[in-house]
């Protein structure tokens, strides 16, 4: 497992999406236009890494990797250890909420 700060992720996220601007050949203005995102908004985000979850989606949907962050937070299955998980597998319901606060 590899552990990164909250702010690095941030940065990072910001250069992948400006990396993907590129490669495809988008100025700011033109992918800020596309998108919907106030240009002021993208340049903050791809100098700082900030920038609202609806604004970044935006983005991601004009740059075609939203479906790849879809994918990336789906909930995977978990691998059973034994037979017995198996069939006990079959009278459990998803989780509908969580135990900790």
């Amino acid at each position: 497992m590899v552990l990164i700060s909250l702010s690095k992720a941030q940065k990072q996220l910001a250069q992948n999406t400006r990396a993907k601007r590129l490669q495809m050949d988008l100025t700011q203005a033109g992918l800020s236009k596309r998108s919907g995102v106030p240009l002021a908004t993208l340049r903050n985000f791809e100098q700082k890494g900030s920038i609202s979850l609806e604004s970044f989606l935006k983005l991601q949907m004009v740059l075609g990797t939203l479906e790849d962050i879809l994918q990336a937070t789906q909930v995977k299955e978990t691998a059973f250890s034994s037979i017995d998980d198996v069939l006990e597998s079959d009278n459990i319901l998803p989780r509908q909420r969580g135990k900790r606060e």
